[in-house]
């Protein structure tokens, strides 16, 4: 069985993920940060979703020897100049808190009007093999920013967006629903037919 390791300690990220890219790419066993020895993961220090992705994925080359899958993936508001952007997880100060996130973007746009509220998660994956074959594909969901949480589901900003097309936040989707729409599904489903053949190649 051709193993992938995916560099995300996120474990509702790393199960959308599984999701899939399984059925995607048949016969991959995919490997989340918690199947394999302990390292030290890299800061992300690039101004781009690509440059993030890339670092995260070659660490996890490096570290384990097999191929890696990484993503750098945010939410980014047209009236906050394209923010958070890279700076998603961590946009009220403190790494990967959902509600203090939240709570900061409501307030940024208090006074924003519901038609200038545009938002797009971005989400670029980066696929690297122990040769240094790189590949990178990305994937978009434009929708905008609602005025109050919306939804259990889902986890980062997802209970204050709706997709375009939709009158519900993608934490009120099904998971089926958002995997066919969302950025990361798109970017997936992109880099999948190309990790295939690298896997195949190896």
């Amino acid at each position: 069985m051709t193993r992938v390791v995916l560099a995300s300690g996120n474990a509702k990220k790393l199960a959308e993920l599984r999701r899939i890219l399984e059925p995607l790419v048949p016969g991959v066993e995919v490997l989340g940060l918690r199947d394999v020895e302990p390292y030290d993961e890299p800061a992300e220090t690039e101004p781009t979703f690509e440059g993030n992705a890339l670092i995260k994925a070659r660490a996890a080359v490096a570290a384990t020897g097999l191929p890696a899958l990484a993503d750098d993936s945010g939410l980014c508001v047209d009236a906050l100049n394209g923010m958070p952007g890279v700076l998603s997880a961590r946009w009220a100060g403190v790494a990967k808190d959902d509600a203090a996130n939240n709570r900061l973007l409501l307030a940024q746009l208090a006074d924003v009007p519901d038609e200038r509220r545009t938002a797009t998660f971005r989400c670029v994956m980066a696929f690297v093999r122990p040769d240094g074959t790189e590949i990178v594909q990305s994937g978009e969901m434009p929708g905008r920013i609602l005025r109050d949480e919306r939804g259990e589901g889902g986890f980062g900003y997802d209970p204050l967006f709706a997709a375009d097309g939709y009158d519900v936040s993608t934490a009120e989707l099904s998971r089926e629903e958002k995997d066919a729409i969302s950025h990361r599904g798109k970017a997936l489903r992109a880099i999948a037919p190309r990790v295939a053949e690298a896997l195949r190649r190896s």
